[in-house]
């Protein structure tokens, strides 16, 4: 099969297109044979080799987390799954590889796919759904009536967010540029700040959660003002906290090295009676699951800037590198 593969860490060296034996699906496994790819700026962290601390990739690998696409072969213990079936998925840690075009996935991991999308829109929904939904419902526990503050709300993360936190009851704030702001106003925001001539720490003040997304250390101070005493911060760029560390089962000299790298972010929360907490979300087919409901009953739209053929997958890498994507980018395989 063809794949996008990184050779190793690198910021300049873009992705090889190769030719890779088809992967050989498990006793919980289905083999997927790709339709479409989302792209996500995780994908270049990973080559980049930025988050090689805690999740070390052996090289050469294949790139890619998100995926739809049809099951053509099932493992000896797969139950929820058949050939044929349409599913999508943001597969494992560990276990990516979705620039190709086959992968073999867990079934725990898989979903079924949106009745009501293309492949490539389904594609552009795993990670960011999942990141929202872990984000909104696990960690933030969003009320009805709360103000959430979600940053770059035209952005793959932001536009799902701001359609899912309207979905919860909650009030939405949040930041793009004038040229957006048709697009975000649409998607539900209440209110809308554009980042390159307002400052969002002047006019937001006692909300209940900040999505964080921006690595700026000056946005994440102001960021943690905006909250009301016992509001939190939900990061998604970090810096990782000892929490994320302990979940992760890390080393003591790593979790000693994650501890100093977020200790400044914690002081300045616990100084302002606010929480500050990190997330990198997890492949989880239910929670997966529940978005499939919520898109086929019409609440939930994807939200797609451009969609590129499987031989340009650097290319699409490089435009998500830019931050200008509205919505999600996609590739296009079969």
């Amino acid at each position: 099969m063809k794949a996008f593969i990184i050779t190793k860490y690198s910021k300049k060296e873009k992705l090889q297109l190769t030719q890779l034996a088809e992967p050989v699906a498990k006793a919980n496994e289905v083999l997927v044979q790709i339709h479409a790819a989302g792209v996500n700026l995780l994908d270049s962290l990973i080559k980049n080799g930025e988050f090689k601390l805690f999740l070390l990739y052996k090289t050469p690998l294949v790139n890619g987390h998100d995926m739809a696409g049809t099951v053509v072969k099932v493992g000896s213990g797969v139950k929820k799954f058949k050939v044929g079936d349409e599913v999508y998925s943001r597969v494992a840690d560990y276990r990516i590889g979705t620039f190709a075009e086959y992968i073999a996935v867990n079934e725990a991991d898989l979903a079924p796919k949106p009745k009501n999308l293309s492949m490539e829109e389904a594609a552009s929904i795993p990670l960011v759904g999942l990141t929202a939904w872990q984000a909104l419902v696990e960690m933030g526990k969003i009320k009805k009536g709360q103000k959430v503050f979600i940053q770059a709300g035209s952005g793959g993360v932001g536009t799902f967010a701001i359609q899912f936190v309207k979905h919860l009851g909650a009030f939405v704030a949040t930041t793009t540029s004038e040229k957006n702001r048709a697009l975000v106003k649409s998607l539900g925001a209440d209110v809308i700040i554009d980042y390159k001539t307002e400052d969002f720490s002047t006019i937001l003040k006692d909300y209940d959660l900040v999505l964080h997304s921006n690595r700026d250390p000056k946005i994440l101070e102001k960021s943690l003002r905006v909250l009301k005493p016992g509001g939190q911060l939900i990061s998604l760029v970090g810096p990782p906290t000892p929490e994320f560390a302990e979940a992760l089962g890390l080393s003591w000299p790593l979790k000693l090295v994650i501890k100093l790298l977020s200790s400044s972010a914690r002081k300045q929360a616990k100084k302002q009676n606010v929480a500050f907490k990190f997330l990198f979300m997890r492949a989880e087919g239910n929670q997966l699951g529940e978005i499939t409901k919520l898109i086929e009953s019409g609440i939930i739209k994807p939200v797609i800037d451009k969609v590129f053929p499987f031989e340009q997958t650097n290319d699409a890498m490089a435009y998500v590198e830019t931050g200008r994507a509205k919505g999600k980018v996609v590739i296009k395989v079969k």
